[in-house]
């Protein structure tokens, strides 16, 4: 399982091809934002080879929970699901790194995938076309045995329409992943061990994380270093911090962004070869200029 950093979802799997698009008309009140959102993800998962996503048109059947799919929404409510999928993300350590790491570290790690992923999935309109998408927990489907995702796209808010139209927009965004996160942080304080603070400081981080990788795959990474600071000042509880990046100069006369996360992701406990993140508080600026 690769390092949480910009690019830190779970584990790599194959891809799961996207769905196709809807096979009977849909009323066109729904299926307006429907199709410029189902545009936006074909765009996104071109972009992004972290993100392992099966994207379901209106006519497309929900997952099923027999074939290992479980939503956001069950994953919050029902501890058997919540199992199901714990036990995926540990044979998925297993798998890579040889031994079970302890039940809170499966936990952690487990979360901040699927956190990272719905931050992308919210993220990624508003930074491709600004629509800032409703994806609700009961719209995006983890499948427990792979980590990989099913989203089932619905309406999102307009294009700003006036001088404070991009603020509005960056409140949208952190209300939608606010809105999306919320009962996940509620049912994985148990498993993770962590309280409330800590948890959303990771909602946090994932989706300063997100921006920050969208940009790198678009080679705007400056550009997504600022969107992210700007939806992330500081202040806009629950959300704990700000992105707060800064630059490091390296030997070669280059300046890399970094950011210091506001919680550990816990990689570094998955197994005894693994190392902690590139932004993980454990990471001394001395170590990131010589790993970069």
């Amino acid at each position: 399982m690769p390092a949480a950093s910009p690019a830190s979802p779970a584990s790599p799997v194959p891809s799961v091809p996207l769905a196709s698009p809807a096979r009977v008309p849909a009323p066109e009140s729904a299926a307006r934002p429907a199709l410029a959102l189902l545009a936006d993800y074909r765009r996104l998962c071109d972009l992004c080879p972290a993100l392992d996503l099966r994207v379901l048109g209106p006519a497309d059947p929900d997952p099923s929970a027999t074939d290992g799919w479980y939503s956001g929404a069950q994953l919050a409510r029902d501890e058997e699901a919540l199992a199901a999928a714990l036990a995926g993300e540990q044979a998925r350590i297993v798998e890579l790194h040889g031994r079970a790491p302890r039940p809170h570290v499966t936990a952690s790690r487990l979360l901040h995938h699927y956190v990272w992923s719905a931050c992308l999935l919210i993220a990624g309109p508003w930074h491709l076309a600004r629509r800032v998408p409703a994806v609700d927990a009961a719209d995006l489907w983890l499948h427990a045995p792979t980590g990989n995702l099913a989203l089932r796209p619905r309406g999102h808010a307009g294009r700003p329409g006036g001088p404070t139209g991009e603020d509005e927009l960056r409140a949208e965004l952190r209300a939608a992943v606010v809105a999306h996160a919320e009962p996940l942080v509620a049912a994985f304080a148990g498993p993770t061990r962590r309280r409330d603070r800590a948890l959303w400081g990771m909602v946090t981080d994932d989706l300063a994380s997100a921006i920050w990788y969208l940009g790198r795959m678009l080679d705007e990474e400056e550009a997504a270093v600022t969107a992210a600071g700007a939806v992330l000042p500081g202040g806009t509880l629950p959300l704990p911090g700000a992105a707060d990046f800064r630059h490091l100069p390296t030997p070669d006369g280059r300046c890399h962004p970094t950011r210091t996360r506001l919680g550990c992701c816990l990689y570094y406990a998955v197994a005894p070869d693994a190392v902690a993140c590139l932004t993980c508080p454990r990471t001394s600026d001395e170590e990131r200029v010589s790993r970069l």
